[in-house]
């Protein structure tokens, strides 16, 4: 068994996990902790399956080096969103149907009034 093969397997096994996370966990922080988990997988799997003959392929390593900058900005985007919701349910489960989000809504605009009311006074 070749390095590139281990890397591509424990990349895989990364991947089948971060996927069950995300299926199964209901918490939005561990949600996103799960889906970090499939990147690094799917990184692993591209630098393992781009050697050939033990020579590294610089165009999988390039693309990985780029998804990695893609993948802080995400985690960095989707923290940001859940903080937000935070702020505005004080829950940070997950929002499974349209009526939570409507009250959610709702909770918004008439915080947003109240400051308003607030401000002309």
């Amino acid at each position: 068994m070749t390095g590139a093969l281990i890397y591509a397997c424990v990349g895989a096994a990364l991947f089948v996990c971060g996927v069950a996370g995300l299926i199964l966990l209901p918490h939005l922080l561990r949600k996103i902790l799960a889906f970090n988990i499939m990147g690094s997988g799917v990184f692993l799997m591209l630098v393992g399956l781009g050697q050939h003959d033990n020579i590294p392929d610089p165009i999988p390593q390039a693309m990985v080096l780029t998804g990695i900058v893609v993948a802080v900005a995400a985690t960095a985007l989707a923290l940001a969103f859940v903080r937000r919701l935070l702020y505005l349910t004080s829950k940070a489960q997950f929002v499974a149907n349209s009526k939570s989000l409507d009250q959610t809504e709702e909770k918004l605009i008439t915080r947003e009034r109240n400051k308003e009311g607030d401000a002309s006074k």
